[in-house]
This record gives C-alpha cells, structure tokens and sequence, in this order.
C-alpha cells in the first residue's frame, strides 16, 4: 500500500524550531512532488510549501517565506520542512501529500491535486 507518513511534531515554544519528515511507504519519492499542508481547527487545508521530484525546484506560501525551509533527500526516501521563528499562528496539524512528477513543475497548493495523504503530525506553538 502506497502512503507517507508524517513525523516531527510537537509542542515549542515561540520562536522555536521544529523540523518535519515526510518519509514514504511502499513507494519511492523520486518521482513525487510534495506538499506540505496544515489545517487548524476551524480553517480550511491550506498549502504551506512544495517542492519538486528532483528537489531542484521550491516554492513556499507568503505566511511562511524567510522562515520554514523544505528539502528532500531521494536516497533516504524522505522530504523535509524546517520551521523557524514559529508563532502561535502556525500550529496546525501538518500533512504531507505526493502527487507523480509533472514537467514542468508547478507547484500545486490545491489539495485536490496530490493522490497521496499521511495522517499529519501536531504541531503545537505556544508558551
């Protein structure tokens, strides 16, 4: 069975750090483009950041610029998302989802246009 799954969450402070990993089950990444979401309660699914197959090719949301940072890995089959300077603002349940590479690569912050879904991880800013 194809999925990702999600981990890295966690409750931090303001200002704090966390990265998560998007790791894949039953499937290589290489050929995915990914996407990381979040949703908070109350709110609609809303893209956070996405990045290409072949990692060469990165876009991110205006609320996080200049502070969360994502990256892939091929050979450990991983993609990841540092978060930095995180606020109150950003805690969420955090999904990852992939969708088979496409040329040229455009990145999609339409859910509906990712195949795969983890369960998400918590995170949580607060002090």
């Amino acid at each position: 069975q194809l999925q990702v799954v999600e981990s890295g969450g966690g409750l931090v402070q303001p200002g704090g750090s966390l990265r998560l990993a998007c790791a894949a089950s039953g499937f290589t990444l290489d050929y995915y483009a990914i996407g990381w979401f979040r949703q908070a309660p109350g709110k609609e699914r809303e893209g956070v950041s996405c990045i290409s197959s072949s990692g060469t090719r990165w876009d991110y949301a205006d609320f996080v610029k200049g502070r969360f940072t994502i990256s892939r890995d091929n050979a450990e089959n991983t993609v990841y998302l540092q978060m930095n300077s995180l606020t109150p603002e950003d805690s969420a349940v955090y999904y990852c989802a992939a969708v088979p590479r496409r040329y040229p690569f455009t990145c999609e912050y339409n859910p509906d246009s990712y195949d795969y879904w983890g369960q998400g991880t918590q995170v949580t800013v607060s002090s």
